[in-house]
Order: structure tokens, then C-alpha cells, then sequence
């Protein structure tokens, strides 16, 4: 199996906690518990999407102004750049809120793909896309996520993938991943990622 080569991270609960409420905002717009809110956004006539657009959007921005990095995240990602690994954002945010988050983590974030910049997750697309960019096989990067449509996607790009608890112990009801991890400083997430356990 080929070494991994650059790691994809999705932003939103990964890197970054927003503490975003999305079954409020579902109320909010008068979605039923649950229900797709991009993928139901885009189906709608603009006269129904519209005012329901703006409300997330306004819960984005909310979200970003009281975001702060998820622990071990800074250190992993000096790991990175000493080791010379490229790493990309995928977010079904918006790159408004993308960036507002982003200044709280260090820069070297390349590309940076949001749900302005082409089909959201679970669509493969950014995935190829940014292994087009790097020069790299899809199979030679990993998308690191929260949620199953950050799993769903790299598993359709032919990408590895690691999904990340956020503390809790594996469940039955977890994305199929080719990793689990609930920290990021677990040694075995260093293992998966880097081939060791020490830094290079």
C-alpha cells in the first residue's frame, strides 16, 4: 500500500469547533429533525431557499466568531509541515465561514475547498481535485473527518480515510473508515498517518 502522501482535513467539528446547532437551524427554516440542509436548500425554488440561505449563513458567521481549535490540532499540523505534507480544507461551509475559522489555526492550508467552489460533500470531486493539484494518486492521500459524508467522500474518490470521534469510543453506528481515532495525538493515528510513532 502506497505511503500517504498529503492529508485532506475537513474543517467544521474536525479541526475546529463552531458549536453549530443544526437541528436550530433546521427549526429555524422549517425542516423536518435531521433533513439534508444543503442538498435541500439547492432543490428549492429561490422564492423558498432564499430567506432559508441567509439563515445559515447567519449561523455560520455566529459559529465562526466563537470557533477555536480542537486540541492536539496545532501540534499535528507543525508535524505536517515538518515532515513536508501537504494538507487541504474540504468544507460544506461557506468559504465565508471557512476563512473566519481559519484564522485561528496556522496558515499552509492548500487548496481550501468550500461549498462555493464547486459540489459539496459527499461528491468525490474536491477530493480529485486536489490530488490533481498535488500530483498525487487519490489512494496516496487520506480525508480526515467528523461526520459520514467526509468518509462517503473519500471512500468515492479511492481515497484512505480517518474518521475522528471527537473523545467518544467506537460505535456500531461509526462510518465504515479505514481508521478510527478519538484524539489526535493517539499513537496509532501517528502510525496510520506518518508510518511511526516519533517525530522525523
Amino acid at each position: 500500500m502506497d505511503m500517504i502522501a498529503g492529508v485532506i482535513f475537513d474543517l467544521d467539528g474536525t479541526l475546529i469547533d463552531s458549536a453549530l446547532d443544526f437541528e436550530a437551524m433546521r427549526r429555524e427554516m422549517q425542516l423536518a429533525p435531521g433533513q439534508p440542509i444543503l442538498e435541500t436548500l439547492e432543490g428549492m425554488p429561490p422564492a423558498e431557499a432564499d430567506w432559508r440561505w441567509e439563515i445559515l449563513l447567519q449561523h455560520e458567521l455566529d459559529g465562526a466568531n466563537r470557533s477555536r481549535p480542537l486540541a492536539g490540532v496545532a501540534e499535528l499540523l507543525a508535524e505536517l509541515d515538518r515532515r513536508r505534507m501537504p494538507r487541504a480544507i474540504i468544507t460544506r461551509n461557506s468559504r465565508a465561514m471557512a476563512e473566519a475559522m481559519l484564522v485561528h489555526l496556522a496558515g499552509g492550508f492548500a487548496p481550501i475547498i468550500s461549498r462555493d467552489d464547486g459540489p459539496a460533500k459527499p461528491d468525490p470531486w474536491s477530493i480529485l481535485h486536489i490530488c490533481e493539484q498535488w500530483r498525487i494518486a487519490p489512494a496516496q492521500a487520506v480525508m480526515v473527518g467528523d461526520f459520514h459524508f467526509d468518509i462517503e467522500t473519500g471512500r468515492r474518490a479511492g481515497s484512505r480515510t480517518a474518521y475522528y470521534r471527537q473523545g467518544r469510543e467506537q460505535h456500531p453506528s461509526d462510518p465504515p473508515a479505514d481508521f478510527s481515532f478519538a484524539a489526535f495525538d493517539e499513537p496509532a493515528f501517528r502510525q496510520f498517518l506518518f508510518g511511526d510513532t516519533g517525530t522525523s
